[in-house]
């Protein structure tokens, strides 16, 4: 009687993960409706009208709920930024999506990311087949999306704890650079290691007012060209870049 318990309890266990599992999988659905019309409603800025299909994939896939703080993660799939700890937030979705998709890249590409936060913008990218360097300078941040990222088998995506400004110059050059916190310039050391055609997006502005979310693209010459898209509020950039 005592097996035929247990076994019990572990068929309920199964099912109820299951039920989950199914629940958060129509949730990440229904956000992605939402970040379409959201798309297709500021298409005339980003230059896009829907997802690609590559994007849409990495969402429905990334359990943003895994990246959520526990007390917060029944709002997990609202389209909206959520804090995260440290005075940081984890990005609105519609962001994340279309960022990854200004950086236009795929499979086997390498991307740097500054400021890991949650970790959940590298998930994507790892899960659009991407390789990415990404580093944080709060500590703690930088260990929960290490341990996070890890756990959920995203081998793809290498975090270190420290000041994103100098980039990670042992992994360059990088086909796509991103940055997820405000900053009021574009440093030397990240425009030194976007490959040639390569696309850098940053949000840029000063942190008490509405940023600037500019997409710079890398000319043969080394030069790079700036595209303004869209008003956006991002948390500051810290470190030596904020300075």
């Amino acid at each position: 009687m005592r097996n035929l318990g247990m076994l019990s309890a572990w068929i309920g266990l199964v099912l109820a993960t299951s039920a989950l599992a199914a629940e958060m999988s129509e949730e990440r659905k229904r956000l992605i409706g939402q970040i379409q019309a959201e798309v297709l409603a500021t298409a005339g800025e980003l230059g896009f009208a829907r997802l690609s299909p590559a994007v849409e994939a990495a969402l429905l896939k990334v359990e943003r709920h895994a990246f959520v703080p526990a007390p917060r993660r029944d709002l997990a799939y609202l389209n909206s930024p959520l804090p995260i700890g440290s005075g940081q937030t984890i990005s609105q979705p519609y962001i994340v999506a279309i960022m990854s998709q200004l950086l236009g890249v795929g499979p086997g590409d390498k991307v740097f990311e500054l400021g890991t936060g949650s970790g959940y913008q590298a998930a994507i990218l790892a899960a659009m087949g991407v390789e990415v360097y990404t580093v944080e300078i709060v500590p703690e941040l930088a260990e929960q999306a290490s341990k996070t990222l890890a756990s959920l088998g995203y081998d793809r995506v290498h975090v270190r704890s420290g000041d994103g400004w100098q980039g990670w110059p042992e992994a360059a050059p990088f086909d796509g650079i991103i940055v997820t916190a405000a900053a009021p310039r574009i440093p030397q050391p990240l425009v030194d290691q976007l490959a040639a055609d390569g696309r850098l997006v940053i949000p840029m502005g000063a942190p008490d007012r509405i940023q600037q979310l500019a997409l710079f693209s890398k000319d043969e010459h080394g030069a790079l060209v700036r595209e303004n898209l869209l008003p956006v509020r991002f948390v500051p950039v810290t470190g030596a870049m904020g300075q």
